[in-house]
Order: C-alpha cells, then sequence, then structure tokens
C-alpha cells in the first residue's frame, strides 16, 4: 500500500507538497521494511536504521552516481533520487519517528487485545489449544 501511495504521489501530485509527501512515504517504506526484515528490533533502533539509510541515499545525490544509473535504467531514480535536497533529511526524520510512534501504538492496542502475559506464552498452567 505505501509503494502503491508514494507511486501516486510521484506520478499525480507536484510541487513542494508531492516532493514532501513523497520522501515521507519513502521514508515510512524503509522503516516497515526493516520492521519486516528485523521484527524483533525495537522500534527505535528499526527507526534510526530507516533514517540512516534514507539518508545515505540522499548524501549519495551529492554525487553523479545517481543520475548515471538512472541514465542506463530509469526506475533507479524511484529509488535513488535525483538531487540533493537537505529539507529531505529532515522529512525523513520526521516520517521515520511518525512511523516508529505509530508503529508502537498498533502494536500496544493489539498487544492489549491478545491471550497470555506480557511474554505472549498462555498463563502459568493453561496449554494452547
Amino acid at each position: 500500500m505505501t509503494v502503491g501511495l508514494g507511486l501516486l504521489v510521484h506520478r499525480r501530485v507536484g510541487g513542494t507538497i508531492g516532493d514532501i509527501a513523497g520522501d515521507a512515504l519513502y521514508a515510512v517504506l524503509l522503516y516497515l521494511l526493516v520492521a519486516l526484515i528485523a521484527p524483533r528490533t525495537r522500534r527505535p533502533v528499526a527507526g534510526v536504521i530507516a533514517f540512516a539509510v534514507c539518508s545515505g541515499v540522499e548524501l549519495l545525490q551529492l554525487t553523479a552516481l545517481p543520475r548515471a544509473w538512472a541514465a542506463v535504467f530509469p526506475p533507479t531514480e524511484l529509488v535513488l533520487g535525483s538531487g540533493f535536497d537537505p529539507r529531505d533529511i529532515i522529512v525523513y526524520a520526521a516520517a521515520v519517528a511518525a512511523a516508529s510512534v505509530i508503529d508502537s501504538a498498533v502494536t500496544r492496542v493489539f498487544a492489549g487485545t491478545s491471550s497470555g502475559n506480557a511474554t505472549g506464552r498462555p498463563p502459568e498452567g493453561e496449554r494452547p489449544v
């Protein structure tokens, strides 16, 4: 859903709003990928990893590499971008922080509705069905 929304924003929303929304969705996607690949990672750590990757990609744009790669294979531009913008780093930080907070809140809600104790195991003396 995040990728689809990101592509929609990329194609349909222009200007500063589209740029910021696209960057935010890119950061949220990276946060979700970290959480999916390493589900036991604490949310703040997943956020730091996602932010580091986003920032690294943004800093890579200071070189000519992303443009050169996009010239050979145009979809590369969707992943690596094309031009450095310091505002993007701020957007990445805000989006990753928001994703981490929302992830924590959703997890707490679902954890409160599950049976068992804080370890996820059934209470002592009970067997799972």
